[in-house]
């Protein structure tokens, strides 16, 4: 993990400060950058998501998927919990907690953007810093090439019908072609052009695809914290109204943080998954694709929606909490091969 990865909270924070004084102080370089949209999609920011999402999708190999039923256990407990119980357990939490619990501590025309933006950040997951995690972890490198492959590919077609069901059972309105857009903008075109690219450096050696992948990797983060400084820009007055938001808001991304690690773990470990797969599959189960929720907040709800501002305390909370579960599959490795070993025993004597 580099220096910008290693303290990505604190260069959010930063962000913070920066974006709120800036705000203040230049009010009319931000009202210049947020009327610079075409068909609600903000030019500027779209430009620095590009720069984002692409050199992170760059790491993708497409290839790896015919490795996927290697570790065909652990592949299925992950797509579980990323497509079936993070999203939803996300708007339950959601709905529950600032809805509901937290409600008269929030401003009452934003709890429903709010509660988007937590849905958005969940809808996807992660496709970058999980390898980090995983080589943190010891994890099976080909497990982790070939979930993240296959999770991209299901994100090009899932995102946008389950980003809709979930809006609309939790009662907020689904502009359906600003959604659409956001997909074919953020995901489809960043996923063809990455490709494309990949294909052409390697086409010159390996080693010019892991040139390019060094120099782009801090353009990817500085494009993040730049998104970050606008955010923070137009969110300024109401976080100096009401610092208490972030974190409100933080309380449920922690809690389906470690729920859906920890499903994820613990289903691995009754079904019997080797440790190196079970210990990233905790990681990918529970991390979220950030870069795409906030394009998408931005996109769909505008640069100073509470949905924005929702997604950038998923950044915030990313790297100590993801750290922290690093540090539980570790120290916990004993414990679970323990039972992983006699759950795969028990299968195995039960198809004999």
């Amino acid at each position: 993990m580099n220096l910008f990865e290693r303290y990505l909270s604190l260069w959010v924070a930063l962000c913070i400060v920066a974006g709120v004084a800036l705000g203040h102080l230049v009010p009319g370089a931000f009202a210049v950058i947020a009327g610079a949209e075409v068909a609600r999609v903000n030019l500027p920011v779209a430009g620095l998501v590009w720069l984002m999402i692409i050199p992170m999708l760059l790491k993708i190999d497409f290839g790896a998927l015919g490795q996927v039923r290697e570790h065909w256990r652990g592949v299925g407990v992950t797509l579980f919990i990323n497509w079936a119980v993070k999203p939803f357990s996300m708007a339950l939490l959601g709905s529950l907690f600032i809805g509901h619990l937290f409600a008269p501590l929030l401003p009452s025309a934003q709890i429903q953007s709010y509660v988007a933006g937590l849905i958005l950040l969940a809808a996807a997951p992660c496709t970058a810093m999980v390898f980090v995690w995983s080589n943190l972890c010891e994890g099976e490198p080909h497990y982790t090439l070939s979930q993240v492959a296959l999770n991209d590919v299901i994100m090009v077609f899932a995102f946008a019908p389950l980003v809709g069901l979930l809006l609309g059972v939790a009662s907020i309105a689904v502009p359906w072609a600003t959604l659409l857009i956001s997909v074919v903008l953020y995901i489809v075109v960043p996923v063809i052009m990455a490709q494309l690219w990949r294909r052409a450096l390697l086409a010159s050696g390996p080693a010019a695809l892991q040139k390019t992948q060094h120099v782009l990797q801090p353009v990817s983060l500085v494009a993040l914290l730049t998104t970050l400084v606008l955010l923070f820009g137009f969110q300024g007055e109401q976080i100096i109204a009401q610092p208490l938001v972030i974190v409100l808001l933080a309380v449920p991304i922690l809690i389906q943080v470690y729920l859906n690690a920890g499903l994820a773990y613990w289903l691995s470990r009754r079904f019997g998954v080797a440790w190196c797969v079970a210990a990233p599959a905790a990681l990918i189960g529970a991390s979220n694709f950030f870069e795409l929720a906030v394009a998408a907040a931005i996109s769909l709800f505008g640069l100073n929606s509470g949905a924005a501002l929702a997604t950038v305390v998923g950044v915030l909370v990313e790297v100590p909490v993801m750290l922290s579960v690093v540090y539980l599959v570790k120290a916990s490795r004993g414990w679970y091969e323990a039972g992983a070993g006699a759950a795969a025993a028990v299968s195995k004597e039960a198809r004999t």
